[in-house]
């Protein structure tokens, strides 16, 4: 970044709730004056004159950090190449589907293996700024080993809370980078409880999905990237493994920021498609009935361990985007995600996680059912690599 000192725009924070303003100089969490989520704003038309196609183009930078004058904390931000992952064309899979314009984003190939990488980039840069030493998080797996990895980059201490049936791959990640492990007996929610109960007390930041702004900051960079790729064109469909939704939800963010620098033009937005598992899919549910809201899961079930997130912060957000887009919400079984990421595999040697699958899988029920034209662009996200998983439900493995 030297040869753009100081590039970011951002101004300040905005509730998504009750559009207070708040300072973006300080250290932030959720808006305390009625606990929505803050959204960090910037100022686009300053932006507009810097982040132009034609200088992008110009850019050596590949990964994410390349979007700089929308990104938080981008004069010094702590890398491990986060962003840059490809977009490959799924030929072989579009045929069993008759879809000839059918994509995959892979970003298994981030550090740690997984799209949280792009958000913890940003997140623990901006702790760094504000000098937090001490971070604490609930995670399912991959958010926890992110979060890890850049912490320890950042000299800072971290403690995750991990639902004690975490697969293994993901605990033996976290304590290698030197995190503290503290196993929970229940899901990803209680996980925050304790988290929240202990921080006070114990001096920790945290970390927790959309409970701070930077994190979708990072996660944005997916919509950037993938205008950038297909040519300032967005796909008419994305389908997204949807457990706390902030890709989604900052994909969306993305458009709207893209479409006011003039970097897309307005209104051309894709169908945005949530994906959770049947055994835990509150999105789905509150999506069918109507709500705003979507009521915590009870009892979640799933080997995706991504996805069993039975209640989201960010609910109000991914249930707008996916009205505003004119998309939906479906849920698949663990078995047809299973089969989806073993399919995933066999015809385009992408050895996904099975969020991944999940959106396979989605992608077949949305065919099926003809809501999906044979001419549209599709994009499937693939959220990070199949090895971190040591089982796959019907995969007997010699």
């Amino acid at each position: 970044m030297a040869d753009r000192p100081n590039p970011s725009t951002l101004e300040w924070l905005e509730c998504s709730r009750c559009h207070a303003a708040h300072d973006a100089a300080t250290l932030a969490g959720l808006c305390p004056a009625c606990q929505g989520v803050l959204l960090a704003r910037y100022r686009l038309d300053e932006a507009a004159r810097m982040l132009t196609r034609e200088t992008l183009a110009a850019r050596r930078e590949r990964g994410m950090w390349r979007y700089a004058e929308v990104l938080p904390g981008s004069d010094d931000p702590l890398t491990l190449g986060e962003g840059g992952t490809p977009l490959l064309h799924a030929r072989f899979l579009g045929r069993t589907l008759g879809l000839d314009r059918l994509y995959v984003k892979d970003e298994s190939g981030n550090p740690t293996g997984s799209f949280k990488a792009r958000g913890m980039a940003v997140a623990v840069t901006l702790a760094r700024r504000f000098g937090v030493r001490r971070l604490a998080l609930p995670s399912a797996g991959n958010a926890g080993g992110a979060a890890a990895a850049y912490g320890a980059l950042a000299g800072m201490s971290v403690d995750l809370f991990l639902p004690e049936d975490t697969p293994e791959p993901f605990r033996l990640e976290a304590a290698a980078y030197g995190a503290t492990v503290h196993l929970v007996d229940g899901d990803i929610v209680d996980c925050g409880v304790r988290v929240r109960e202990q921080a006070a007390t114990e001096g920790w930041f945290d970390l927790s999905t959309l409970r701070e702004p930077y994190r979708l900051e990072g996660k944005k960079t997916l919509g950037y990237e993938l205008a950038e790729q297909l040519g300032w064109q967005l796909p008419d469909v994305v389908v997204y493994p949807t457990g706390g939704g902030t890709g989604l939800v900052g994909m969306w963010k993305a458009f709207e920021e893209m479409e006011q620098i003039g970097l897309l033009e307005s209104g051309k937005r894709p169908r945005m498609v949530a994906v959770q598992a049947a055994g835990c899919a509150p999105i789905v549910r509150a999506f069918a009935a109507g709500e705003n809201r979507a009521v915590r899961w009870e009892a979640p079930q799933t080997y995706a361990a991504g996805l069993r997130v039975p209640s989201a912060v960010g609910d109000t957000l991914i249930l707008e985007a996916l009205r505003a887009s004119g998309g939906t919400a479906l849920a698949v079984s663990d078995e047809a995600m299973a089969a989806a990421q073993l399919e995933l595999a066999r015809l385009e040697g992408i050895f996904g996680a099975p969020e991944g699958g999940a959106t396979v899988a989605a992608l077949q029920d949305l065919v099926a059912r003809g809501e999906i034209d044979a001419s549209e662009r599709i994009v499937l996200f693939n959220t990070g690599s199949g090895l971190k998983y040591p089982r796959i439900p019907g995969l007997r493995v010699p």
